[in-house]
């Protein structure tokens, strides 16, 4: 009994001493500098989510959608959170990436300016400049905005240059409004100003289109079911936990990067983006569980105004996958 019971605790022993099975390292890298629309990633990862979904979690910034994809599709990302669209562009001409979960499911999509300029419906744009950046999504999107509101060109005076002349030209008076995200841009001035700013949302006016949403490399993607379920599940609870808590799910974004921003516009930016998560037809089911009606009239919209080759239409679930997400209640 003396030697069964010594060689019991020996194998107990052993087992202690074993370490712990190491937790996945995952690299996500969202779509541009950190502003609050990324709020989840970093509650979740403060709060544990995905720890416990056995997933060591690093958060890496990035330079836009275009070359987030790039780093995704060459493997020097494990995820990627962009732009879907974007995305798209690049995976019709053979770029190896899918979306795994699309979180912004309504457009941000918007013409902003100052508050106190009253500009708060299409027909108050007549006669105002406005700030664009060339060949970028939301001017790409822009003619069927005028399209669906009945404005012309000749009814406004354009303004062009990169992302911070745009923001520079409202911000000294230059133009009346720019193109911009209401969670990003409108915030962006806001911090540099202090003055509220009035979105004139494209989704108001029946323009559907999907945003931003996970993105993995479709070989990564076969080779790591299992993670990639985990990654998601994690992801979901997180974006989950965060529309509760927004204030602090914003405070962890400059817990992880004090140089982040404002606690109040992140805040402010994270709260504009929640309404963006979910449709109509989603608003009862959980973050990322996007509709094929809603990506193939994303799809066609693309291919109609935003250069996407007309190949896409014929197969948009080619794009997306909702098979990684997880269940209701799970």
């Amino acid at each position: 009994m003396k030697r069964w019971i010594g060689a019991v605790s020996a194998v107990l022993m052993t087992f202690a001493a074993m370490p712990a099975q190491a937790a996945d390292k995952v690299v996500l890298m969202l779509n541009w500098y950190v502003y609050g629309e990324h709020a989840p990633f970093y509650y979740g990862k403060a709060k544990g989510i995905y720890a416990a979904e056995g997933i060591d979690l690093e958060i890496q910034e990035g330079r836009g959608s275009a070359a987030t994809t790039q780093a995704v599709a060459a493997k020097t990302a494990d995820f990627g959170y962009v732009d879907v669209p974007t995305m798209m562009r690049a995976a019709i001409k053979g770029a190896p990436v899918v979306a795994t979960g699309v979180l912004l499911q309504t457009s941000p999509m918007s013409a902003m300016g100052f508050a106190d300029k009253n500009i708060r419906k299409p027909e108050d744009i007549k006669g105002k400049t406005v700030a664009i950046t060339p060949a970028d999504s939301m001017t790409q999107i822009w003619p069927l905005f005028l399209k669906k509101t009945g404005l012309k060109e000749s009814d406004f005076k354009t303004v062009a240059g990169d992302g911070q002349t745009k923001l520079n030209a409202v911000i000294n008076g230059q133009a009346d409004l720019l193109l911009g995200y209401v969670m990003d841009q409108s915030m962006k001035i806001k911090d540099a100003t202090g003055k509220d700013v009035y979105p004139i949302k494209f989704a108001d006016y029946g323009i559907n289109m999907v945003s931003s949403g996970i993105i993995a490399n479709t070989d990564y993607v076969k080779a790591n079911a299992d993670l990639v379920r985990r990654f998601m599940s994690a992801t979901t609870k997180a974006v989950e936990a965060a529309e509760k808590e927004p204030k602090a799910a914003a405070q962890s974004i400059l817990d992880a990067n004090p140089k982040g921003g404002k606690i109040d516009t992140l805040t402010q930016g994270f709260e504009l983006t929640i309404p963006l998560y979910r449709t109509a037809e989603t608003k009862s089911k959980r973050p990322f569980q996007v509709t094929d009606q809603n990506m193939t009239e994303t799809v066609n919209l693309l291919v109609e105004y935003g250069g996407l080759d007309a190949k896409a239409k014929d197969n948009p679930k080619a794009f997306y996958s909702n098979d990684y997400l997880p269940k209701s209640g799970s």
